[in-house]
This record gives C-alpha cells, sequence and structure tokens, in this order.
C-alpha cells in the first residue's frame, strides 16, 4: 500500500467493520471516544512508520505511560493521605491491633486525664526457633528481672509458641529485643492506665486487659466509654480533680494521724446531685490492682455500712417539722431520761432541763429526738426515710452502691434509736444523698458521676420551707454547737456532727466506734443559691478523740476552705449575732 493510499485509510465512524475496530454507531459517545482514543495510540507506530517519523511513535508511547503512571501515584497519595487524616481513633486502624481495648479517654470535668490507653507488648517465645534455651532463659531474665522464672522455663521447654508475659513496656520490649534471639516475637496490646495512680482510684476504677471495665465509673460507664473511644471523644466525669485532690490530702493526713482504720469524704453539688470528690481511705494504685489488699480495695463511700450516730438527728427534726409535729420553738422535755419500757434514754451532754427544738439540735439530744420519733408514729419515721433514700441502696451509677441494713420492725424503742443514728446501717453515699435533698429545698435527686448530673428533676421530700429552717439549724450548730471547728472563714459552713460506737460481738465497744460530720455550705441564701455538701467519716480512730466535732468537723472547715476559689464560692464575714439567735 502506498503512503497515499495508508493517508487514505480512515475508517468513518459510520462505516461497518468486521474486524480492526469494533462498530461505534450503537455505543455511547463516552465508549467511542475511548475506543478511538486507543486505537489511534495502537496505530501510532503504523502511521509514523509510514510516514518515515519513527520517532513519533517512541514519544506517543512514553507520554501515554507517564500519564498513565501519573494517574496511579496520584490515587495512591490521595488514599494514604485521606487514611491518615480522615480514619477516626480507635477505628479501623485500632481494630487491627491485636488485644486493642478501643476505650475512650477518662477526663474529669474540666479535661484533666484520668485513664486512657498505652501500647505495650506481649512477649511470645517458639521453643522450636530457639538454638540454646539456657542461653535465651539467661539473657530473658537478665532484661526482665521480674518475669516469672517458672513460666518462662516451662514455655522454653514446650514445643509450641506460647506467651511469657503480657504488659511490657516499648522499653522492655526493646531490651528483649537487642538479644536478638530466634523464636521470640512481640504482638502489640492496647493497656489501660492510669497516670494518676492511687488518686481517684475507687471511683475512677479499673477495666481488665480485654477492654471491659470491672469497678468504678470504668463498669458503670463501660458501653458510653466503648462508644465514645470509637467516635475519638474523651468520656468526662463530674469530678473536679481539684477538689478530690483537696479531699484525699485532708483525709489521708487526718486519718493517717489519729491511725484509723479507714476514712470516707464526699463532695457533692446539691443542685445537680453530681459527684465532685469521692475519696476512701486507704486506697490503692490502680495501675496494680491485682496486688490491692481487700481493705484497701474496698470503697467505703459506696460498700460499707455504718451507724451513722447523731447526723441522723437532721432527718428526725427535719421530719417534725415538715409535718406540722414542731417548730423551732417548740419545747421538749430533756430534764431527765426518756423511759421506754425498762429501755432507758439519756443524753451524753445532758443539760437536765426542758429544752426548745433549736436546742435539742444544738445539744444533740437524745431524749428530744426520741421523743419526737415515738410522738410521730411508725408511719411517718418510715416515710421520710424511704422519701431520703435511706432505705434503698444509693441510685447512682456505681455497681458498688450497697443496699443499707434496714430495721425489721418500727417499734417505739426502735424508733428512739433511729432518731439519733443507732438501729439501721447505711452507706456514705445514701448519707450524703439525704442530706443534699434536705439543704437544696427539698428536692431529692440521684447523685451522679455523669458531668452534668442525670438531668432529672427529682421528687419533693420537704417544703423549701423546712429545707431554709434546716440550713439555718445547721448554721447555728457551727456557730454555736458542736460543729465549731468546721467554720471556715466567709463561707457560713453549716452540719451536724455524728459520734458512734460500733457493735462488736452483740455488744457496742466504746473503744471502736466513727466520728462524722455532714455539712453545707453556704448554708444561707434564697433556694437558687448554689450549694455544695461536704461529708466526712473517720473509721475507729485510735489516737485522740473519736467524737465527730473533734476529729470530722476540721477536715470539712479545711476542705472547704481549700476548694471554695475552685467553685467560686464567693466569702462573706458573718455578722456577730446575739446567742440564741439563727441566723
Amino acid at each position: 500500500m502506498s503512503v497515499q493510499d495508508h493517508r487514505a485509510w480512515r475508517p468513518a465512524s459510520a462505516a461497518p467493520r468486521t474486524g480492526g475496530r469494533p462498530l461505534t454507531s450503537t455505543v455511547s459517545p463516552w465508549l467511542r471516544w475511548a475506543t478511538e482514543a486507543v486505537w489511534f495510540v495502537e496505530h501510532a507506530f503504523e502511521r509514523a512508520r509510514a510516514d518515515a517519523r519513527p520517532e513519533e511513535d517512541t514519544r506517543v508511547r512514553i507520554f501515554v505511560i507517564q500519564i498513565a503512571f501519573s494517574a496511579v501515584f496520584g490515587l495512591l497519595v490521595l488514599g494514604a493521605a485521606h487514611a491518615a487524616l480522615m480514619t477516626p481513633r480507635g477505628g479501623a486502624g485500632a481494630a487491627a491491633v491485636s488485644g486493642a481495648l478501643q476505650r475512650a479517654d477518662l477526663t474529669d470535668r474540666n479535661g484533666q486525664l484520668l485513664a486512657t490507653n498505652i501500647t505495650h507488648y506481649g512477649l511470645y517465645i517458639d521453643p522450636t526457633e530457639i538454638w540454646d534455651r539456657e542461653t535465651a532463659l539467661r539473657g530473658i531474665r537478665r532484661a526482665l528481672p521480674d518475669v516469672p522464672v517458672s513460666r518462662l522455663r516451662r514455655v522454653l521447654n514446650g514445643d509450641r509458641r506460647l506467651i511469657v508475659v503480657p504488659g511490657l513496656t516499648p522499653a522492655e520490649r526493646q531490651a528483649v529485643h537487642a538479644l536478638a534471639l530466634g523464636g521470640v516475637s512481640f504482638e502489640p496490646e492496647d493497656r489501660r492506665v492510669y497516670p494518676l495512680n492511687r488518686s481517684g482510684a475507687h471511683v475512677i476504677g479499673v477495666a481488665d486487659t480485654g477492654g471491659k471495665g470491672i469497678s468504678g465509673a470504668e463498669l458503670a460507664f463501660n458501653d458510653e466509654i466503648r462508644a465514645a473511644g470509637a467516635q475519638a471523644r474523651d468520656f468526662a466525669l463530674s469530678i473536679d480533680l481539684r477538689v478530690q485532690g483537696v479531699l484525699e490530702n485532708e483525709l489521708a493526713a487526718t486519718a493517717t494521724e489519729a491511725g484509723a482504720k479507714g476514712a470516707v469524704g464526699v463532695v457533692a453539688d446539691a443542685r445537680t446531685g453530681e459527684i465532685l470528690g469521692m475519696a476512701s481511705w486507704p486506697a490503692y494504685d490502680a495501675n496494680r490492682r491485682g496486688s490491692a489488699s481487700d481493705d484497701a480495695a474496698l470503697n467505703r463511700v459506696t460498700s460499707a455500712h455504718y451507724e451513722m450516730g447523731s447526723v441522723f438527728k437532721t432527718f428526725t427534726v427535719a421530719a417534725a417539722l415538715d409535718t406540722g409535729l414542731a417548730d423551732l420553738d417548740t419545747m421538749i422535755d430533756a430534764s431527765e431520761a426518756y423511759m421506754i419500757g425498762n429501755r432507758r434514754i439519756s443524753d451524753f451532754h445532758a443539760t437536765n432541763k426542758v429544752l426548745s427544738l433549736e436546742e435539742v439540735y444544738l445539744h444533740s439530744s437524745n431524749i428530744g429526738t426520741s421523743r419526737l420519733a415515738v410522738e410521730m408514729g411508725a408511719d411517718t419515721l418510715r416515710h421520710y426515710f424511704q422519701t431520703l433514700g435511706l432505705l434503698d441502696a444509693a441510685p447512682i451509677e456505681l455497681k458498688e452502691s450497697a443496699r443499707p441494713r434496714r430495721p425489721r420492725d418500727w417499734s417505739d424503742s426502735t424508733r428512739a434509736s433511729l432518731s439519733f443514728g443507732y438501729g439501721i446501717m447505711i452507706t456514705p453515699l445514701q448519707m450524703t444523698a439525704a442530706t443534699v435533698a434536705l439543704v437544696n429545698g427539698g428536692t431529692w435527686r440521684p447523685l451522679s458521676l455523669r458531668r452534668g448530673g442525670t438531668g432529672e428533676e427529682g421528687r419533693r421530700v420537704v417544703s423549701p420551707e423546712t429545707s431554709s429552717a434546716m440550713r439555718e439549724l445547721m448554721r447555728a450548730n457551727v456557730l454555736r454547737g458542736s460543729g465549731g471547728q468546721a467554720d471556715a472563714a466567709g463561707l457560713r459552713v453549716g452540719g451536724k456532727t455524728g459520734s458512734a460506737n460500733k457493735l462488736v460481738d452483740g455488744r457496742y465497744d466504746p473503744s471502736r466506734g466513727i466520728g462524722s460530720f455532714a455539712a453545707v455550705f453556704p448554708a444561707d441564701g434564697p433556694e437558687t443559691t448554689q450549694r455544695y455538701v461536704v461529708f466526712v467519716l473517720i473509721d475507729e480512730p485510735s489516737q485522740g478523740s473519736r467524737l465527730g466535732g473533734a476529729i470530722a468537723a476540721p477536715v470539712v472547715g479545711r476542705v472547704a476552705d481549700r476548694i471554695a476559689g475552685f467553685l467560686s464560692v464567693q466569702r462573706r464575714v458573718d455578722p456577730v449575732l446575739p446567742a440564741g439567735v439563727i441566723r
């Protein structure tokens, strides 16, 4: 074929063909365009040779290859950038890591870190690839002095690949890796760590190596923490680390000095029910939960039961005021012991006179509150105890919240004991919840470790007038009663002391008991005032006084004084009041 003939040979798009180029008359324009482009490139060499320009074919082919490689490379770059920038933390990338927990970081209400995940490594050995097992044993022991020798020897003498020890840090992994031993390998695992160690251990709780919460907030919010982790979000608790730190510091100092068996402290927002601080002493290192003793691992706030003593007089007096059985000026005979059958009830701080209801509270008269409880009747007292949450487990997210040990009968003698905190054993968390309800205007709502609280409206347990009267009585008790050591300059702290002997082998042992103080600050102001409840209990102090006013009230005063600035509570100097006047 001549050159002229070749140039003249160009198939028309409408001309049918049976070979070379496919029919294009019935296909889409895009497909037709692509087909012709491919055909053009394929026959470029033929045209170039026919035109005596073979170099044109080489340039075309190189150009096409460059375009193809550039397109592929561009797609790869875009894909890598998307994977790096757009994949959520804890998403597909984390799921590919063996043992990944995919749990969100836990923070306090201000974003301070409480718990997080750090990559550790599991050490695996395949003994069939180890040349000298004794040399390997000695080398690994030098690199990891704490590795169990029996476990290491058992794996080395086995016949299959097994894990020797989990949770190696990057530094420990590198120390073993540097031995250059055959048959040794590592698998990454996402381990839960607690950077504060002991601080907040009981309330934060722990998660196991499988990524499941087993105590504290880790268990209570397990599903929500995992969901937040999958969405690359943190999960915030209601705890304020500054408040928590102060509470733990003051509690540990007092408990240590007093040689106490244990101690608890709680700080709660009276308006929302949020827990800002929760401390149980002694504590344990959350990173070493397995080595903690049962005593240290016990969260006394949620799970320990106590007969609270005279702090219960707050509830008895509130019930009497709310029912109209008495007012602050009602006179009650405490001039002599109160007899119920052959049982004799007397006062620890005996006045041997007729007292007003205000004086019954300020002098902590067992006789006065017993008379009120007996006259009130079983149904009424039980109703108030029930609505204040004293007869059921405190409804908080923590699974450890325990049920109280309630009385079986509500006879006159039992009610007399209940009026001053004997005959019923409750948890400090219940005590806190009931106090919150009495001082916040009379609304009981669940305590919560969720930032912002549960959002529940709550239920009315006493009238706003009763709540106001109780705050005034509590403030008066700090100004002129047994709670004087809880006072903090300008914060208008109010509260009630409690002391109780413990029942040991069926008898109350005066050498073993508790001292407590339930407080609110500021105690004054209208119902809408932002208030905080502080409850402190020292369990079995062996040194010094065990009376609540002497051992627990000072702790409350120091805690309130130190945390007021964090909570934006304004200080105000109290006016000097004459004796007998309640603010």
